[in-house]
C-alpha cells in the first residue's frame, strides 16, 4: 500500500467459545500471513450491550483501524441485541457486510459501493470459476442475513434466475438448479438424487454428528449428503476445507479494499473537513443578521472532521461541546503544529479587531489555503457585549457563531468560576460569624481580611491550567483573606480546595465551536488584560495544536496591546505552557494609526438602516498621510516589542471602507521599515476568509524561517529589575517609581521566597504609558508602581500601575503586619 502505511484491522469477540475462538485464529493466521495487523479484542461473557458499543465506537472513530470485525454470536450472559451492535460498526469499516446500511447498498445492486459478506462473496467466487452465470437457474436454500439472502442478491445481479426456498418453502425445486448454495443448517439435508445432473454445489452448512472413529467423537459435515452428491454434481465444495478457507479470504480481501478505499481520500495530516462557502452580500448586513443567516454543522460532526472520538466530546445542545482532557492524553505523542499568536497596536475607541483577525486568519488558512487551521480566542464576557464593543467574537464574516450561544452563558464556564467565588466568600463570612460568637479570645476574629480578587484569580487559574490536577493544587494555593495579624488564609486553610476543583472540573474543559466558514474554534476562559493575562487558556492551545498536526496552524489572541497582552502571552503564559509560538501577527488599523498620530477620538459606531455604519465626526476617516505618518511611529515601537522575543512579525491592517490606497500603502511601507517581515491589507470583516488569504500566505512563508523565542527577563532576577525591563522594554519608560508600600512587597517578597514569580502588570489597556490619555508613543515618563500583589495560585506578582484600581481592598484601619502581607 501506498506511503508504506500498516492495514489494520480488529476483531471484537464477547465470550470464550471454542468454535468462535477457532474461526477467529483462523482469520488472525490468515491477516499475519498477508501483513495485515489484526487486534483481537475479547470482552467477557459478563460484558454489557454498552459496553460492546462504546468499544464498537472507538475502533470506528480510529483512522488506524480499516476494518472491524464483530465475531457471532455475542456470547454473554447480559441481554444482546445483536442487529444493534452490528449495524453500530461504521459502513466503511464493516467488513464482514453486515450492517444494514451495506446489505441495502446489495440489494439495490450497488455492488461498487458496499461490502459484500464475505461467505457469500466467497461462493460467488467459486460459481463465477465454473462457466458462466448469467441466464442459469440459481436455487438458494435458507434466508440468513449473513448467507442466503446477499446470496440471493449476488446471483441475481449476476443475472441469474434465483429461488430462495426456506423451513415454509413446499418444494425446494432442487432438481431444476444450475447452481445450488445451502446454507439451511441441517446436517446433509440435501442428497445426491435430488441434485440435476452436472449442477454447481455449494455447501455452506458446518454441523457436528456423532462418529465413534473420531477422538471426540464427532465429525463436521456439511448441508449436503456429500457422498452422494459428488457423484452427480458437476462441481461441489467440501466440508471442511471448501467455503470456509474461502470465507477468510474474502475478509482479507475486504480489509484490503477498505484500506484502498481509505487512502483514495486521505492525504496524511489533512483533516476531511467540509467548509461553507460564503456569499458576502452588499451593502454589508449587520453582524446579527449574518450571523442568523448562516446554519452551523452539528459540533459532533465538526469534532469528527478534525480528530476527536465521540467519548471525548461533551454536547452542550448541538452547536457548542466540551472538549475532555483525555483527548490531549491520547494525543500526546501526536506533534505540535504551526503556532501564531495574534496581537496588535494599543485599542482606540473603534477597536483594531484582533479577535475578528484572528478568525478570519483561520478561515483563510483552513477553508482557503487547506491547512489544517484552529482558532483559540477568549470567552466575552457580558460587559463586553452589552457595552461599546457590541459582537463579542469576531464580527461581519469572520464570528463564531451562534452569535448568542457564544456571547452569552456558553458552556458556563463563568458561572463555575463566580459560584466557586461566592463559595468562598460565603465561607469566609460564615467563618468570621462564627468567631464573633466564640468565647474562646485566642481565635475571636481571627480572620478579618477578604481578598476582592478572588474571581479575577480563579479565571487566571483556569486560564494557566494544564490538567485538572494542576488546577486544582493552584486553587489550594489561593490566598483568600487574612487574618488580623496580615497571615494570609490560604483555601486549602479553609478546607475548601477541593469543593472549589469540583466546582470547575468541567470549566477547565475548552468549549469547542465554528466559524462561519466552518473552521474549528476553542472559546475558553477571560482573564482580563489589566490585571490578569488576557489570554485564551493553555489547555485548549495544546489540545488544538496536537490536533491539527504538524502541517496545521492554531491562530491564538493575546487581549489588548502588544506591550500588555503580548508580553504576558510570552512571560507567563508560554512560561506556564512550555509551548513556543512560530509567528506574531499584529494587528493595526488605520483609524487607529491616526488617533495615535495626534488625531481627535470623537468616532462613533452608530445603527443605521440595520447596517453598522462609521459616523465620522471628525477629519480622522478621511484620508490624512502626515497624521497617519505621524501614527506609525508607534506601530513602530509596538513591532520594536514584538520582535524582542525573536520571532518574525507579520502586520496584519485590517481594512475599514474609509482607508484610501495611498493611506494602506503608506502603512505597509513604514511597517516593513520598521522590521514587519510582511504587512497586508486584510478585508476578513467584509468578505470572510477569502480577505485574508495574502495574510495566510504571509504566515506560511514566515513560519518556516529558523527562529529562537526568547523572554524578556530571567525569572531569578529581582523584581525591581523585572518591573524595570519591563517598563523600559515595552512601555518606553524612563524609570520606575516604586511607592512605599510597593517598596514594602518588594522586601516581603523576595525575603518570602516569591521573587522568581514572573511579573503581570496591572496597567491601563488604552496607552502604552500609565495615563490612557496619552496616545501615540509616550517617552521619558517615570512609571508609579503603587502596590504589588501576589497572585500564588495564578503564579505571578501583580504591580499597581498609575492610578489604576485593583479589586483587592484592605482595610487601612486594622494596619496587618507587614511580615505577612500581600502574598
Amino acid at each position: 500500500v501506498r506511503e508504506n502505511r500498516i492495514l489494520n484491522g480488529t476483531e471484537l469477540c464477547v465470550g470464550d467459545r471454542d468454535d468462535s475462538n477457532l474461526y477467529i485464529s483462523m482469520k488472525l493466521k490468515a491477516a499475519a500471513e498477508i501483513g495485515i495487523n489484526a487486534n483481537h479484542v475479547r470482552l467477557p461473557k459478563t460484558a454489557t450491550e454498552d459496553e460492546v458499543l462504546r468499544r464498537i465506537v472507538e475502533v470506528n472513530e480510529n483512522p488506524e483501524v480499516h476494518g472491524l470485525i464483530v465475531q457471532l454470536p455475542l456470547d454473554s450472559i447480559n441481554p444482546m441485541d445483536t442487529e444493534k451492535v452490528t449495524n453500530a460498526v461504521a459502513p466503511e469499516k464493516d467488513v464482514d457486510g453486515l450492517t444494514s446500511i451495506n446489505a441495502g447498498k446489495l440489494s439495490r445492486g450497488d455492488l461498487q459501493d458496499c461490502f459484500i459478506p464475505c461467505t457469500p462473496k466467497g461462493c460467488m467466487k467459486l460459481i463465477s470459476q465454473t462457466g458462466e452465470v448469467a441466464g442459469k437457474n440459481a436455487v438458494v436454500i435458507g434466508r440468513s442475513k449473513i448467507v442466503g439472502a446477499p446470496m440471493h442478491d449476488l446471483l441475481l445481479w449476476s443475472h441469474a434466475t434465483v429461488t430462495t426456498c426456506h423451513s415454509k418453502t413446499t418444494d425446494l425445486a432442487v432438481g431444476r438448479a444450475d447452481i445450488l448454495v445451502v446454507g439451511a443448517g441441517k446436517a446433509e439435508m440435501v442428497k445426491g438424487e435430488w441434485l440435476k445432473e452436472g449442477a454447481v454445489v455449494i455447501d455452506c452448512g458446518i454441523n457436528h454428528i456423532p462418529d465413534n472413529s473420531k477422538d471426540n467423537g464427532m465429525r463436521v459435515v456439511g448441508d449436503v449428503h456429500y457422498p452422494s452428491a459428488k457423484e452427480k454434481a458437476g462441481f461441489i465444495t467440501p466440508v471442511p476445507g471448501g467455503v470456509g478457507p474461502m470465507t477468510v479470504a474474502m475478509l482479507m480481501e475486504n480489509t484490503v479494499q477498505s484500506a484502498k478505499r481509505f487512502l483514495k481520500t486521505y492525504q496524511p495530516g489533512k483533516w476531511n473537513i467540509s467548509y461553507t462557502k460564503l456569499k458576502p452580500q452588499k451593502p454589508q448586513p449587520s453582524d446579527t443578521a449574518i450571523a442568523h443567516s448562516f446554519t452551523p454543522k452539528t459540533i459532533g460532526r465538526l469534532a469528527r472532521e478534525v480528530g476527536l472520538f465521540s467519548e471525548e466530546v461533551e454536547h452542550y445542545g448541538t452547536t457548542r461541546a466540551k472538549v475532555r482532557l483525555e483527548a490531549l492524553n491520547r494525543l500526546k505523542t501526536q506533534p505540535d503544529g504551526k503556532y501564531l499568536v495574534v496581537t496588535g497596536i494599543t485599542p482606540t475607541p473603534l477597536g483594531e479587531g484582533t479577535t475578528t483577525t484572528t478568525l478570519g486568519l483561520a478561515q483563510a488558512l483552513g477553508a482557503h489555503l487547506h491547512v489544517n487551521s484552529f482558532a483559540c480566542v477568549r470567552q466575552p464576557s457580558q460587559g463586553s457585549n452589552f457595552g461599546v464593543k457590541g459582537g463579542a467574537v469576531g464580527g461581519g464574516y469572520s464570528q463564531v457563531i451562534p452569535m448568542e450561544e457564544v456571547s452569552l452563558h456558553l458552556t458556563s464556564d463563568t458561572q463555575a468560576v463566580m459560584a466557586a467565588s461566592s463559595l468562598v466568600v460565603d465561607t469566609i463570612n460564615a467563618r468570621v460569624l462564627s468567631e464573633s460568637t466564640q468565647s474562646d479570645k485566642v481565635i475571636k476574629n481571627n480572620i478579618i481580611f477578604l481578598s476582592g480578587s478572588v474571581a479575577s484569580e480563579m479565571m487566571a487559574v483556569l486560564a494557566l491550567s494544564t490538567s485538572l490536577g494542576d488546577m486544582t493544587r493552584r486553587l489550594a494555593r489561593m490566598v483568600v483573606a487574612y487574618s488580623r495579624k496580615g497571615k494570609p488564609v490560604t483555601t486549602e486553610d479553609l478546607g475548601i480546595s477541593g469543593v472549589l476543583a469540583t466546582l470547575m472540573r468541567d470549566a477547565v474543559k475548552p468549549s469547542l465551536m465554528q466559524t462561519m466558514e466552518g473552521t474549528p474554534v476553542f472559546v475558553h476562559t477571560c482573564p482580563l488584560s489589566d490585571i490578569a493575562q488576557g489570554n485564551s487558556s493553555i489547555l485548549a492551545d495544546q489540545i488544538a495544536l496536537k490536533l491539527v498536526g504538524p502541517e496545521g496552524f492554531v491562530v491564538t489572541e493575546a487581549e489588548g496591546g502588544a506591550e500588555l497582552g503580548m508580553e504576558k502571552f510570552f512571560d507567563i503564559k508560554c512560561r506556564s505552557s512550555g509551548l513556543h509560538p512560530d509567528v506574531v501577527v499584529m494587528v493595526a488599523t488605520v483609524h487607529g494609526l491616526k488617533i495615535h498620530g495626534g488625531g481627535p477620538r470623537d468616532t462613533v459606531r452608530e445603527r443605521e438602516n440595520k447596517p453598522w455604519t462609521l459616523v465620522c465626526l471628525s477629519n480622522v476617516c478621511l484620508q490624512n498621510l502626515t497624521l497617519l505618518e505621524n501614527g506609525c511611529s508607534h506601530l513602530k515601537r509596538q513591532l520594536e516589542n514584538a520582535r524582542a522575543f525573536g520571532l518574525p512579525v507579520i502586520v496584519a491592517i485590517n481594512t475599514f471602507s474609509t482607508d484610501t490606497d495611498a493611506e494602506l500603502g503608506l502603512v505597509c511601507e513604514q511597517a516593513k521599515l520598521a522590521g514587519a517581515l510582511e504587512a497586508v491589507p486584510c478585508s476578513h470583516w467584509a468578505e470572510g476568509g477569502a480577505g485574508a488569504v495574502a495574510l495566510g500566505q504571509a504566515v506560511q512563508r514566515a513560519a518556516e524561517i529558523p527562529h529562537q523565542m526568547n523572554f524578556l527577563y530571567d525569572l531569578e532576577m529581582p523584581i525591581d529589575d523585572k518591573i524595570r525591563a519591563i517598563a523600559k522594554s515595552m512601555y518606553g519608560a524612563g524609570d520606575v517609581e516604586l511607592l512605599p508600600q510597593a517598596q514594602q512587597k518588594v522586601a516581603l517578597f523576595s525575603k518570602q521566597g516569591l521573587g522568581n514569580l514572573p511579573i503581570c502588570m496591572a496597567k491601563t489597556h488604552l496607552s502604552l504609558s500609565h495615563d490612557p490619555e496619552r496616545k501615540g508613543v509616550p517617552t521619558g515618563f517615570t512609571l508609579p508602581i503603587r502596590d504589588i500583589h501576589a497572585n500564588l495560585g495564578a503564579g505571578f506578582l501583580y504591580p499597581l500601575v498609575g492610578t489604576l484600581l485593583s479589586v483587592t481592598h484592605m482595610d487601612a484601619e486594622l494596619e496587618p503586619d507587614m511580615e505577612y502581607m500581600g502574598m
